[in-house]
């Protein structure tokens, strides 16, 4: 009988305060997320981490002292082996444990025949998936872990994945309705946007995920926009941003909902930064009520998607790349991970 392995891929959060600083600096060394020389980087990164480090043990404070993204990750891990006809699914975390090395000796004891590599990104972008992929390869190389190999890059329009999202965000809506007209902002991790200007297809494939789910919620006339949240740096950022959404929203006197369109999992973007921080913003601002779309964690529709997509991958010859569907992007997106 065939063996498969399905390796999750999640960013990763640091489990107590102690892991904040390394766990910082392993993100801004990723040459993916500072794109400069190597040793540059590296005290960048120095910098950088230790420069954040403060306020974000602040942030994981108010989450119990870490990030619960190991633990939710799990728990979606455990409900997709569930799902699959006999394919052992792996968790791996690109910038804390359980990280590529780990995960990739996990897999070689288990021998699997084939392995899947699944992103819980649903939208592609060389900061996360492709930097996800980059780092397993490495992985497994150094240890001579070599069976056919397929990546799935993106999904953004992944009927089951547009199914969970209007599922959470419905009773939503109508929750932020008894306030007046509710506005759906539809909230995504931003990048830098000269990143997205070479080629990189993230924002216009969570512009396809917002819009698809629209279509989805079939509400007439329904008020909604796309932003990105979670800016740091003085490079200019894709917008707009959730910030100046919300405050628009205030301004209008319209209850707010923010749905985390380009995160699957609970984390500090979405149970500190949307819940307490835009929370507390929509008060200031004005907005009459503010309500909170959970992320999809093990909602069945999405699992039931990762699942499709999981058995869907699996092929005789080595390949890492964008699942089994034809090129989604237009072709000005070089980034594609369809080349």
């Amino acid at each position: 009988m065939s063996r498969t392995a399905v390796v999750l891929f999640n960013l990763g959060g640091p489990d107590r305060p102690e892991a904040v600083q390394p766990f910082l600096f392993n993100l801004f060394k990723d040459p993916a997320i500072i794109r400069v020389p190597g040793p540059l980087r590296w005290l960048l990164a120095q910098i950088i981490s230790r420069r954040r480090a403060p306020k974000a043990r602040g942030i994981y404070a108010q989450l119990g002292g870490g990030s619960p993204l190991l633990t939710n990750t799990q728990a979606q891990a455990g409900a997709l082996e569930k799902r699959l006809n006999g394919a052992r699914v792996f968790v791996c975390m690109r910038y804390w444990h359980p990280m590529s090395a780990e995960a990739a000796q996990a897999v070689k004891a288990y021998a699997p025949d084939s392995i899947v590599l699944l992103p819980l990104y649903p939208q592609f972008s060389t900061t996360t998936t492709q930097s996800s992929f980059a780092d397993w390869t490495r992985a497994a190389a150094a240890i001579g872990l070599s069976v056919p190999t397929h990546g799935i890059g993106c999904y953004p329009t992944e009927p089951g994945l547009i199914e969970s999202f209007a599922r959470r965000i419905r009773p939503a809506l109508a929750e932020a309705s008894s306030l007046g007209k509710p506005r759906l902002l539809f909230s995504a991790h931003g990048l830098p946007k000269k990143i997205v200007d070479g080629g990189d297809p993230y924002q216009w494939q969570v512009e396809q995920t917002a819009a698809a789910v629209v279509r989805a919620l079939a509400v007439a006339d329904l008020d909604w926009a796309v932003c990105y949240q979670s800016r740091v740096g003085p490079l200019e950022w894709i917008g707009p941003s959730t910030e100046a959404e919300i405050r628009r929203a205030g301004a209008d006197k319209a209850p707010i909902v923010v749905a985390p369109i380009a995160f699957v999992s609970e984390h500090s973007e979405t149970l500190v930064e949307i819940e307490i921080e835009y929370r507390h913003l929509a008060r200031r601002a004005g907005s009459p009520g503010f309500v909170r779309v959970p992320a999809l964690g093990t909602e069945e529709a999405f699992i039931g998607a990762l699942a499709r997509l999981a058995a869907a991958a699996t092929t005789p010859a080595p390949k890492i790349g964008a699942g089994a569907g034809a090129r989604l992007c237009p072709a000005s997106l070089a980034q594609c991970a369809c080349g």
